[in-house]
């Protein structure tokens, strides 16, 4: 699923693209690209139009302010959602769902070919939209608070790598970052985030940030090849993975083999040597 930096390379591509162009009545080609819309597609057909004044995103969210400042179109990538600016409408593209005429005689296509994302027309509530209230601030939000947030973090007796996975603390890290995150430090992922100390919940948040932010340097990770930027291109951030989906490859800094095992229906990957538990479990 995309994470924060793929995301931010989709934010970055329709700033580039569509701000300040102005969005047709979007064509929605199939209802579960809408189906958070309350009345649905046609609701969202009416509203979801206008001229572009930003693209924004809080952790994994991104939305377009359009026309009215308080009115935004919220997407979510879900697993293998993909905007995409195209020379005409994608008439003959089976993952299209909604697209949108621009004004340049171009098209913005939201495609997504497992249609677990979605797009809404959405209203600002404060800072974010109503659909993004309920999101914690990503570490690369200017007013993110890295110490409120490491003692957030202590507060919780799950596993830190459950907690640095929960959006409502802190927004932006998924399977992918947390897996790398948890190799650099050394720390394996069921150890209790409550036996953290703040000087280690504030490493591992700085450690988090450099780790997407040399990911967004590299484009993302397409790990799925799904995952494409606005011009179809993708990040190469997979060449530099330390830990995520490297089992039985040898770790780059002690050699032994990186183990993956199984963590609420997804996977986890591990050093079992680097990453090894603390004496006592703590």
């Amino acid at each position: 699923m995309p994470e924060l930096p793929e995301v931010e390379t989709v934010r970055r591509g329709l700033a580039d693209r569509v701000v300040g162009r102005e969005l047709g009545a979007p064509v929605v080609a199939h209802p579960r690209a809408v189906r958070r819309q309350e009345g649905g597609a046609a609701l969202f057909s009416g509203r979801a139009t206008g001229v572009v004044h930003s693209a924004r995103r809080r952790g994994k969210y991104l939305w377009l302010e359009v026309g009215d400042r308080d009115d935004v179109v919220v997407a979510h990538l879900g697993m293998s959602g993909q905007f995409r600016v195209v020379d005409a409408p994608p008439d003959d593209d089976p993952h299209a769902r909604v697209w949108w005429p621009l004004d340049d005689g171009t098209t913005v296509v939201f495609r997504d070919q497992r249609t677990f994302g979605w797009v809404l027309a959405d209203r600002m509530a404060g800072e974010v939209p109503t659909a993004v209230a309920h999101i914690a601030r990503d570490p690369f939000d200017p007013a993110f608070d890295r110490e409120a947030t490491a003692r957030a973090i202590r507060r919780s007796t799950s596993g830190v790598k459950r907690v640095l996975l929960n959006q409502s603390v802190v927004s932006g890290i998924g399977n992918i970052y947390a897996d790398e995150t948890l190799w650099r430090v050394g720390t394996p992922p069921d150890r209790p985030a409550s036996r953290l100390t703040q000087k280690d919940a504030i490493r591992l948040l700085d450690t988090a940030t450099e780790v997407m932010d040399e990911a967004l340097a590299a484009g993302g990770t397409s790990f799925d090849p799904l995952y494409v930027a606005v011009n179809g291109e993708s990040g190469w951030f997979e060449r530099r993975l330390d830990a995520y989906g490297r089992q039985d490859l040898p770790c780059r800094r002690c050699g032994t083999a990186i183990v993956r095992e199984q963590f609420a229906n997804r996977s986890s990957h591990r050093c079992p040597r680097c990453q090894r538990p603390p004496r006592g479990g703590g």
